[in-house]
């Protein structure tokens, strides 16, 4: 693609903050983006987690949002006041509900659900004895996960007494605006959004017993959600900044943000969850699809997220936590890595990452020691054995599940891109090189946040044109790094 191809309509540079939220820290990402510029860094971080609470786990949404609001802040006064618009991008499937007559001064009814609370597994039963999951299937696309939002809300309490039901990041851009939207990536994860027309299935709410009326409208990346509230003015240095909506879905923002270098290119997106698959034009709703339970998750521009998540670094990390609450001190996780790429890959052993008993927070290092006694495993000795069974474990499931996204998707599949944190772990790169047989192209590291700059910029008319046109501007701003396969 020619330099030509990706040319703006103006030359012109404008600067953009997307406020990124993550599983276990938030922040707000300045970025400059022109015909020819693509830069950003951090202008906030700020920690997020899981809250324990007497009745299960939850997230405190409203302190998340007040550090947003206050990196929103520290941005305005880095750019004196010169930022074109704020975007909003998050986790999936969580969600607040609210109460009250007026739209624009709802309060919020309760205090968030954690997705990874276990209340989920009875709302399974019920929302499946129902719709049986192969209905739900040929109706969402969704692969089943327990934790999404239609069997969260099949044990949500307060549902009955709320007025409006708005996903993370929408309930965020409420309270910036005082608007009411849904995003249409981020609303495709609900289980509640048709997979084919894009818009709520009313039909299948009132099958499980949920009042349209408690969704806001879907919208798609792109639209204007409107300004920020005149009471924030003081907060953002005296000015009211322009909100606009983007792939809110960290994963679909993720996407745009990935150079994808072929039409068969696949691509891994590897934080918390490794989400691999395919962008295609449109779902493959099949019921070999549903067996091998791959989704169809809303992309910008009407792309189809044809995925499945596959445990990632998550493993990695509670194990980490796990050592640093036995030993009262931090783990160099570039030290283990090092020792652990030092052991033979052929000497440890190779787990299934999606076994149930790795979701939930806890002691990973007895969990998969554990699976490996049930399944006549060697369980790893020490840490560096330990490091690499984890890495390889990922790395197999990692392959497997791309194997699968070819055949089902009827494509030959020709490299991998994998983005996100995920993509700096070098031993982790070469390894799902090794076992899937495809080179892999590791970068951007931040693609959630370039790609919710990207949109903002073409939403703004400083860019313009397709994903395609977008992803050229990265390829050429960006260097990869390329892993081929050694085994």
């Amino acid at each position: 693609m020619s330099q030509q191809t990706a040319r703006t309509r103006t030359a012109a540079t404008t600067t953009h903050a997307a406020v990124d939220l993550g599983a276990s820290s938030g922040r707000v990402v300045l970025g400059r983006v022109g015909p020819d510029t693509l830069e950003f860094h951090e202008a906030a971080r700020f920690s997020n987690g899981v809250v324990p609470m007497p009745d299960g786990l939850h997230w405190n949404l409203v302190g998340l949002y007040e550090q947003a609001l206050a990196g929103l802040g520290a941005a305005v006064r880095e750019t004196e006041g010169e930022l074109a618009s704020v975007a909003i991008d998050s986790w999936a499937v969580d969600y607040g509900l609210l109460t009250g007559a007026e739209p624009q001064h709802m309060q919020l009814l309760g205090t968030p659900f954690h997705y990874r609370d276990d209340r989920t597994a009875a709302g399974v039963k019920k929302v499946h004895g129902r719709v049986p999951f192969a209905e739900l299937y040929r109706r969402n696309g969704l692969q089943f996960l327990p934790f999404n939002t239609l069997y969260q809300l099949a044990q949500e309490g307060l549902a009955q007494h709320a007025d409006r039901l708005l996903l993370v990041p929408d309930l965020l851009g409420y309270w910036l605006t005082g608007e009411q939207l849904t995003e249409v990536t981020n609303a495709s994860t609900t289980g509640l959004l048709d997979v084919h027309t894009k818009e709520w299935d009313t039909d299948l709410m009132s099958t499980l017993g949920l009042s349209s009326g408690l969704f806001a409208p879907v919208a798609a990346p792109g639209t204007s959600l409107g300004v920020t509230r005149a009471e924030l003015t003081p907060l953002l240095g005296g000015h009211q900044l322009p909100v606009t909506l983007v792939g809110s879905h960290d994963t679909a923002s993720a996407i745009v943000g990935t150079p994808l270098s072929s039409p068969d290119a696949a691509y891994i997106s590897c934080g918390t969850w490794g989400l691999v698959g395919l962008e295609l034009d449109a779902p493959v709703v099949s019921d070999a699809s549903r067996e091998a339970n791959f989704t169809h998750e809303g992309g910008v521009d009407g792309r189809t997220r044809f995925l499945t998540n596959v445990m990632g670094t998550w493993l990695l990390s509670e194990t980490l936590r796990t050592w640093e609450r036995e030993e009262g001190r931090s783990q160099d996780l570039v030290g283990l890595l090092d020792a652990a790429a030092q052991v033979s890959r052929d000497a440890v052993a190779v787990f299934d990452v999606q076994d149930e008993r790795f979701v939930a927070p806890g002691d990973m290092p007895a969990r998969i020691a554990q699976l490996c006694a049930e399944q006549d495993l060697r369980a790893p000795e020490g840490k560096a054995e330990l490091v690499r069974s984890i890495v390889e474990s990922i790395a197999a499931g990692f392959a497997a599940a791309l194997q699968t996204a070819g055949e089902l998707a009827d494509r030959r599949i020709d490299v991998v891109h994998m983005v996100g944190g995920g993509s700096l772990n070098s031993l982790l790169c070469q390894a799902t090189a090794d076992r899937s047989g495809y080179p892999v192209v590791a970068g951007p590291v931040e693609a959630t946040a370039i790609g919710n700059l990207l949109i903002q910029a073409r939403t703004a008319g400083t860019l313009s044109g397709t994903l395609e046109d977008l992803r050229e501007l990265i390829r050429r701003t960006h260097s990869p790094l390329t892993y081929r396969p050694q085994s």
